[in-house]
C-alpha cells in the first residue's frame, strides 16, 4: 500500500501543476480580453447658465374691446332692416327704419308753431318801437312803453321755445333711422319689420361687437403672483427689458396665434371665492380668426430667471421610485449618477434647480452599455443628428420606467 502512494505522488504533483498553469492562462486571457474592450461612446450636452424667461400657460377666454347693444331711441314701427346679420358695418350706418311719417308730422307742426311765434315777436317789436317813439316825443306814459317792452319780451321766449320744439321734432325723425353707434360685426337681428319697438323696452334690436382688436381675459393663482415677486424682491429673477409684457394666445386645437398681444393690467383685488386674480392682454385680429367667447390658453411672460440651468429632456432617467437622476461624465472620462431635481420644462429641456453644476458634461446618448464607473470616450451632442437606434431604446426603456414605479 506504501508502494501504490508512493508510486502515486509523481502523478498528483504533475496534475496539480496542470491546474495551476491552466487557471493562470485563464486569468491572465481575461485580463487581455479587458484591457482590449474599449471605452463605450457617449454623446454629453455641456451645461451652463442662461437667462430664461418665466412664462406662465393661463387658461382664458376672448372678449370683445366693446360691445354696443343697438336700441331704438324713438317709439314706432320698424318698416326696414337694413344691414347683413352677421356682417361688418361702421358706426353711422344705418340699420333699421322705423316709420318716418309721425314724425314729419311733428316736424311740420313745430315749424308752423314757430312761424307763429315769429309773427307774434314781429307784432310786439313794432308795438315796443313805436311806444318808444312816443316816449320820446312825452306822448305816452313810461308804463305803456314797459308793457310793451315786456310783451316783447314774451314773444322773444315764445320764439325760443318754438324753435326749441322744431329741434326736438327734427332730432326724433332723424332717429327714426336707427344707426350703429360703434364699429364692429353685428350679430343676428333680434326684431323684424313690422315691430313694435318703444324706448322704454328692455330688448336690444341687435348687437354690434368690436372684433379687432380683441381682449384675452385669463386668471391666475394669487400665491403664484405673490411667489413670483417675492423671487423678484430676493434678486432671484429679473424684470424684462420692455416696459409692456408680450403675450401669445394658444388655441384650442394647440396652435399657437400668429400675432402677440401685450398685458394690460392685473386687477389689484383677489376674488374671494376662487382667490384668483384677474389679467387681460390685448391682441390684434385682422382676420377676425378669434371670436368672442373662444377658449384659449395664454403664454405671459412675467419675468427672467438668471442663472439657470438646463439639460435634454431624452438626458433625464428615472428610477423605480420616480427620482429624476442623469449620468455625468467626471474629469477622468468615468461615468457618475446623479439625483437631480427638476423644474420647469422649457421646449424639449427640463430646468434643473440642483443635483449638477454648469460646465458639466451630462450623456444624453449612449446608456446600453454604460454604468456608474465604466470609462467612456465622450463626444459632443448634435441635437439635429438622428438618434441611432440604440437611444431609440434608451428613450423607449426610460418611458417605460415611470410606468413600473406606479405598479
Amino acid at each position: 500500500m506504501d508502494i501504490a502512494m508512493r508510486m502515486n505522488r509523481p502523478t498528483l504533483a504533475a496534475a496539480l501543476a496542470t491546474v495551476i498553469l491552466l487557471s493562470g492562462c485563464q486569468k491572465e486571457e481575461a485580463q487581455q480580453g479587458a484591457a482590449a474592450f474599449p471605452p463605450s461612446a457617449v454623446a454629453v450636452f455641456t451645461t451652463k447658465t442662461e437667462t430664461l424667461p418665466i412664462t406662465n400657460e393661463l387658461p382664458g377666454r376672448i372678449a370683445a374691446t366693446r360691445v354696443a347693444e343697438v336700441r331704438p331711441r324713438v317709439s314706432g314701427i320698424v318698416v326696414e332692416r337694413v344691414f347683413q346679420q352677421g356682417s361688418k358695418v361702421n358706426a353711422g350706418d344705418v340699420l333699421y327704419r322705423i316709420d318716418p311719417a309721425p314724425f314729419r308730422v311733428q316736424v311740420e307742426k313745430a315749424e308752423a308753431t314757430l312761424r307763429r311765434a315769429q309773427s307774434i315777436r314781429q307784432q310786439a317789436q313794432q308795438k315796443a318801437d313805436r311806444q318808444e317813439q312816443l316816449k320820446k316825443a312825452n306822448v305816452v306814459a313810461a308804463q305803456q312803453l314797459e308793457d310793451a317792452a315786456a310783451l316783447l319780451a314774451t314773444a322773444d321766449a315764445d320764439v325760443a321755445i318754438a324753435e326749441a320744439g322744431l329741434a326736438a321734432a327734427k332730432l326724433d325723425l332723424q332717429y327714426a333711422d336707427v344707426t350703429a353707434p360703434i364699429s364692429g360685426r353685428i350679430g343676428r337681428a333680434l326684431i323684424t319689420e313690422g315691430a313694435l319697438v318703444s324706448t322704454n323696452s328692455s330688448e336690444n334690436l341687435a348687437t354690434i361687437q368690436q372684433l379687432d382688436p380683441l381682449y384675452a381675459d385669463f386668471t391666475q393663482s394669487a400665491t403664484d403672483l405673490i411667489r413670483l415677486r417675492k423671487a423678484l424682491e430676493d434678486g432671484q429673477m429679473m424684470n424684462g427689458d420692455g416696459e409692456e409684457a408680450e403675450v401669445q394666445l394658444v388655441l384650442d386645437d394647440g396652435t399657437t396665434y400668429e400675432h402677440k398681444g401685450k398685458l394690460l393690467f392685473s386687477e389689484a383685488a383677489v376674488d374671494a371665492t376662487t382667490g384668483q386674480v384677474t389679467l387681460r392682454g390685448e391682441f390684434p385680429n385682422p382676420d377676425n380668426d378669434l371670436l368672442p367667447g373662444m377658449y384659449v390658453r395664454v403664454l405671459v411672460q412675467q419675468g427672467v430667471e438668471k442663472d439657470a440651468i438646463t439639460v435634454p429632456q431624452q438626458a433625464v432617467q428615472r428610477n423605480n421610485a420616480g427620482q429624476s437622476q442623469v449620468y455625468v461624465v467626471g474629469a477622468d472620462n468615468k461615468v457618475e449618477f446623479r439625483n437631480v431635481t427638476l423644474g420647469r420644462t422649457i421646449g424639449t429641456r427640463w430646468q434643473v434647480t440642483s443635483g449638477i453644476k454648469a460646465g458639466e458634461k451630462v450623456i444624453v446618448e449612449g446608456f446600453q452599455k454604460i454604468g456608474p464607473g465604466a470609462p467612456v470616450e465622450p463626444t459632443d451632442w448634435n441635437p439635429d443628428a438622428k438618434p441611432t437606434a440604440e437611444a431609440a431604446q434608451t428613450t423607449a426603456a426610460a418611458d417605460e420606467k415611470p410606468a413600473e414605479a406606479t405598479k
